[in-house]
C-alpha cells in the first residue's frame, strides 16, 4: 500500500545529480605570501594603511554591458589589480586553494577535473559595492567564477546571487584570520556585492575551467522532481486538516552523508545530500510547510548473550581473564529512544524546537534505519545478578517538515520542557501586547494549550514533582483561557492528575468559571484524589471555600465535602491489595482543615469526621495527630462553640488526664521489661538479664553475627539498655548496661501531657 513516507522517499531517491548553483564555506589556511607590484608585501589581516597603499596601484573597476565595457561608480565602485600584478606565495597555498576549488566544484556538482585561473584582485573599501550583474566568458572553459575573501576586517559586502527565482545571501565575512571564506556559482548567475558597510574586502577573483571538449557544466535543474515533490506535499498537507487523518505529523527523510553537530547546516551539506535538501527547501515553501535540518538519533539498551567464543577460549586458554566485546553478541532490546535534536533552518534563523521524539512511521521510508550499522556499540560484562548488557547508539542526520499549519502540533511531541516555556513566551508577549481575545497571538497559545492538554502526561507523581500542572494553569489563567482551564481541572486534574502544590494555581483559575461549575468541578478533583492525596483534597475544599466567602457567591461545597469524608481512611489493617492506590497517612492539617470547612458547610458531616475519627485510634493518633490538630484549632475563636470541635477537644483531654494519672516514678531496682520478640537462646539470656533485680551489666561473648543478632534484637525491642563492642580477646564481647530510657520517655512525656494540658484548658476568653 502507498504512503507518503515511501512515495516522498521514492521520488527524491531520483535527485541523483548533487549541486547547486552555488557553493560557500570556509578554509583553514597558513597565512599566503601575497605581493603586489608597485607595494610588495602585503599584511594579513589587511593593515588599514596597506589598504592605501593599493588602492594608489589599483584601477577603477569597470563592468560589461553588451560589447561595450565601462566604468560607472553608481554601478560598480571598487578597485583591481591584475592577475599579471600579483604573487602569491607559501607552502601551503597551493594546497589550500585546491581544496576551496575541490570543495567549490563539489558544492557545485561538477565531477569532471576543475582549474582554478586567477583573474583579478579586488579592493572593496568602505561604501564599495556591485549592482546586480552576469559574469562574461573570461576564457575557453570557463563555466563559473570563484570568490576568495583573504583575512581582513570588514562588515556588510554580502554577495547576492539569483539563479531563475532562487536567491541566496552569502556573508563572506571570516573573523578567524586562520581562515579564508569562499563562495562560487556559475557565470549565468546575477549577482552583487551589498555596500561595505566599514572597514576593507580583500578578495582573489578566479575563473574556474573546465578542461577537455564538450558541454561545460551548468546548474542542477529539478523542476520535474520538483513539481511531483510539490504534489506529493500538497496531498499530505490536505490530509492533515481532515481530524481523523491517521498519516505521519511530519516526515524524516535520512541523509547519505555523515555530519557531526558543529558541521550541522544547510550551507554544508554535501553531494546529493545537498540537491535533495535544494528541491525540498523550494517545494516546502511552494506546498506550505516547514523544512528543518536535524539530528536523527536512536539509542537502545539491552541484554547482551555469549556468542560462544567465549566459553571455548575460557577452556583453552584459562589464563587470560580480560573478557572482550568480541566475547558477546546483542540480545534482546529492553530500551530504546528515537529523537530528533540540533534543529536548522534553511535561513539559519533560530528555532524554539527542543530535543523531540520521534516515531519509526516518520521516516521516509519507514525501514530507513533496517540493516544500520550503529555508531557507537558497548557490552557491559555481568556483574552480581545483573546479566552482560550492552548499549549502542545509531546517528544520522535528516531533513524534517511538517505543514506549517501543524507546527504548534510538532512542537508539542517535544514534550512538556519545550511547550510549556514556549507558551509562557506567547503569554508573556500577548500581555505585553494589550491583552486582546482577538489577537493572533491569543489563538496561537490556545491552541497550544489544546494540543498540551491532549497529551498531558498521566504520570502525575513526575509532572506534580516539577511543578507543571501548576505552571499550566497559572499561564492559563493570565490567559482568561476558561475552556483550557475547565478541559485541564476536568480531564486531567480530576483523574489523578493532582497534586497538593497544584491548589494555588487550581484556585486561581476557579476563580474564572461560574460558581457551579467551581463547585461540580471541586468534588470531582476530590472524588478523584482523595484516597492518595488526603491532605491536598483537605487543603483544597478549605481554600475552595475562602474563594466563595471572597466572592460572597452561594457556591454549595457540600458534595465535594461528602465526598472527601467517604474516602476518610478507616481500618489501619484494610489490605491495599482491595486499592489501586496506597491510602495516605493521614497529617493534622487534614483535621484542622476539615473541621474549620466544615463549620461553614454542613455542621452535622462535621461531627461525623470526629466520629470516624475516634472510632480508629490507629489511624487517627492522639500524640501525632488529633491533639495537634485541637491545639491549632483552639486557637482560633470563630471555632469554639462548633460542636464536633468540642467533642473533639474533650476526647484529647481524657486522653490527656488518662494518661497523666497513670502512676509515674523511676524504677527502684534493675528490674526492667524482658519481652522479646526473639526466642532463641542468645535472646533468652539476653532477657532474663534483664528482669533480674540486681544485674545492671552483662557480657555476651559470641561471633560477630550472634551479636549483631542481638544488637538487633535490643533495638527492635528498645531495651532499657546501652552497649558496646569490647574489642579485647576473641571473640569479642558485646557490653549491654541497664538505663532508665523508658522512665526519661514517660517522664518526657508527661511534661508535654501537662504543657498541652494546659494550653487546651486554657479559658476561652484569653485565646486568638
Amino acid at each position: 500500500m502507498s504512503s507518503i513516507t515511501t512515495d516522498l522517499a521514492e521520488l527524491l531517491s531520483t535527485v541523483k545529480r548533487p549541486g547547486n548553483f552555488y557553493a560557500t564555506g570556509t578554509t583553514e589556511i597558513f597565512a599566503p605570501q601575497l605581493e603586489v607590484e608597485g607595494v610588495g608585501p602585503i599584511s594579513l589581516p589587511l593593515l588599514p594603511v596597506q589598504v592605501e597603499q593599493l588602492v594608489a596601484v589599483a584601477e577603477q573597476a569597470p563592468y560589461g554591458r553588451g560589447e561595450e565595457t565601462l566604468v560607472d561608480p553608481d554601478v560598480r565602485r571598487t578597485w583591481q589589480i591584475n592577475a599579471d600584478q600579483i604573487r602569491i606565495k607559501g607552502r601551503r597555498w597551493s594546497q589550500n586553494l585546491e581544496s576551496s576549488v575541490d570543495r567549490a566544484a563539489e558544492g557545485l556538482g561538477v565531477t569532471d577535473p576543475v582549474n582554478a585561473e586567477l583573474y583579478k584582485l579586488l579592493v572593496y573599501e568602505e561604501g564599495c559595492f556591485f549592482v546586480d550583474h552576469r559574469d562574461t566568458e573570461k576564457a575557453p572553459g570557463m563555466f563559473a567564477t570563484l570568490v576568495i575573501v583573504l583575512p581582513s576586517l570588514f562588515t556588510g559586502g554580502e554577495l547576492l546571487v539569483r539563479h531563475r527565482d532562487r536567491e541566496a545571501r552569502l556573508d563572506l565575512c571570516c573573523s578567524d584570520p586562520s581562515e579564508v571564506s569562499f563562495a562560487a556559482f556559475y557565470a549565468d548567475c546575477v549577482h552583487e556585492i551589498l555596500p561595505i558597510t566599514s572597514g576593507c574586502r580583500l578578495t582573489l577573483v578566479y575563473n574556474l575551467m573546465r578542461s577537455g571538449k564538450g558541454k561545460l557544466p551548468e546548474p542542477p535543474s529539478y523542476e520535474a522532481e520538483q513539481t511531483r515533490v510539490v504534489n506529493l506535499l500538497q496531498q499530505w498537507v490536505a490530509g492533515k486538516k481532515i481530524p481523523d487523518d491517521d498519516t505521519p505529523e511530519k516526515l524524516i527523510y535520512p541523509l547519505e552523508h555523515a555530519y557531526t553537530p558543529a558541521a550541522l547546516d544547510f550551507d554544508a551539506l554535501k553531494g546529493a545530500d545537498a540537491a535533495v535538501a535544494d528541491v525540498l527547501v523550494s517545494a516546502a515553501k511552494a506546498a506550505e510547510c516547514d523544512l528543518h535540518l536535524a539530528l536523527v538519533s536512536i539509542e537502545e539498551s539491552g541484554a547482551a548473550e555469549s556468542n560462544g567464543y567465549y566459553g571455548s577460549r575460557r577452556r583453552w586458554d584459562s589464563w587470560d581473564d580480560d573478557e572482550d566485546e568480541d566475547d558477546y553478541e546483542v540480545g534482546e532490546v529492553f530500551d530504546r529512544s528515537a529523537t530528533l535534536s540540533e534543529w536548522r533552518r534553511p535561513d539559519g534563523a533560530p528555532t524554539e524546537m527542543g530535543s523531540s521524539p520521534f516515531h519509526e512511521k516518520e521516516l521516509c521510508p519507514p525501514d530507513a534505519f533496517d540493516g544500520l550499522e550503529p555508531d557507537e556499540l558497548h557490552f557491559q560484562e555481568a556483574t552480581g545478578n545483573a546479566g552482560a548488557s550492552f548499549d549502542r547508539t545509531y546517528q544520522r542526520a535528516g531533513l524534517v517538515l511538517w505543514p506549517s499549519t501543524r507546527r504548534l502540533a510538532v512542537l508539542n511531541q517535544a514534550g512538556l520542557s519545550v511547550t510549556l516555556p514556549y507558551l509562557s513566551e506567547l503569554t508573556q508577549y500577548w500581555v505585553e501586547d494589550g491583552e486582546d481575545p482577538e489577537s493572533s497571538l491569543w489563538q496561537e497559545a490556545h491552541e497550544l494549550a489544546g494540543h498540551m492538554l491532549r497529551t498531558w502526561p498521566q504520570d502525575s507523581w513526575r509532572h506534580s514533582f516539577m511543578g507543571q500542572s501548576s505552571q499550566m494553569l497559572t499561564l492559563l489563567n493570565q490567559l482568561w483561557d476558561v475552556a483550557s482551564i475547565d478541559h485541564f481541572l476536568s480531564d486531567l486534574s480530576a483523574t489523578g492528575v493532582y497534586d497538593k502544590g497544584d491548589n494555588e494555581a487550581l484556585i486561581q483559575a476557579a476563580y474564572l468559571l461560574s460558581p457551579e461549575r467551581t463547585a461540580e468541578l471541586i468534588e470531582q478533583i476530590i472524588a478523584g484524589n482523595a484516597v492518595k492525596s488526603l491532605s491536598g483534597c483537605c487543603d483544597l475544599l478549605d481554600r475552595a471555600m475562602e474563594m466563595a466567602q471572597d466572592l460572597d457567591c452561594t457556591t454549595d461545597l457540600v458534595p465535594a465535602a461528602t465526598a472527601l469524608v467517604e474516602a476518610l481512611p478507616g481500618d489501619p489493617n484494610l489490605s491495599e491489595a482491595t486499592s489501586w492506590h496506597r491510602r495516605t497517612l493521614v497529617e493534622t492539617d487534614c483535621v484542622v482543615n476539615l473541621l474549620s470547612t466544615l463549620r461553614y458547610l454542613d455542621a452535622p458531616l462535621g461531627d461525623r469526621v470526629v466520629s470516624h475519627m475516634l472510632a480508629w485510634p490507629l489511624t487517627y493518633d492522639f500524640d501525632t495527630v488529633l491533639v495537634p490538630a485541637v491545639l491549632t484549632l483552639n486557637e482560633r475563636p470563630e471555632i469554639q462553640e462548633n460542636s464536633a470541635f468540642q467533642r473533639l477537644r474533650a476526647a484529647c483531654l481524657d486522653h490527656l488526664h488518662a494518661r497523666i494519672a497513670e502512676p509515674l516514678a523511676p524504677p527502684q531496682d534493675w528490674t526492667r521489661d524482658g519481652t522479646l520478640r526473639c526466642k532463641c537462646s542468645p535472646c533468652s539470656e539476653l532477657s532474663l538479664f534483664l528482669v533480674a533485680p540486681d544485674r545492671q551489666v552483662w557480657a555476651f561473648k559470641a561471633v560477630e553475627a550472634l551479636r549483631g543478632h542481638v544488637e538487633n534484637s535490643i533495638r527492635q525491642s528498645s531495651c532499657d539498655l546501652d552497649f558496646k563492642t569490647d574489642r579485647t580477646g576473641r571473640p569479642y564481647r558485646l557490653i549491654c548496661t541497664k538505663n532508665q530510657a523508658s522512665y526519661e520517655r514517660r517522664a518526657q512525656q508527661r511534661k508535654q501531657d501537662l504543657q498541652h494540658l494546659a494550653q487546651i484548658e486554657e479559658p476561652l476568653s484569653t485565646t486568638g
